[in-house]
């Protein structure tokens, strides 16, 4: 079973889990501000998940490059949509500020 490391907590989960129900099922704060409130709940259109991912993980879909393609979003940065990513292997997960994740402060 994979190990997710985020938000200074590690912990396991099925292999192919999808990383936005695996860190609101640990507890984790994927989403910064009202974000937490205000997302599209996994359908990829909000952008407000967007973490930096080291490890093995799913190929990039469509929805996740749309969205990152938009602002405040930059598909040039090395970052995914929680909610369109699978995990494949161990994974460290990193979240930045802004509302939509996009700031370049380290947050967890």
């Amino acid at each position: 079973m994979p190990q997710v490391t985020a938000q200074g907590k590690s912990f396991t989960c099925e292999t192919g889990a999808n990383l936005r129900q695996v860190l609101l099922e640990q507890d984790i704060d994927l989403y910064n501000g009202k974000a937490k409130f205000i997302n599209c709940m996994s359908i990829g259109t909000c952008g407000t998940c967007a973490v930096q991912i080291e490890g093995e993980v799913s190929a990039v879909n469509w929805k996740d490059t749309a969205r990152r393609s938009l602002p405040p979003h930059s598909i040039d940065r090395n970052l995914r949509l929680a909610c369109q990513t699978k995990v494949l292997g161990d994974v460290k997960v990193t979240k930045f500020d802004g509302f939509w994740g996009q700031g370049n402060e380290l947050v967890w």
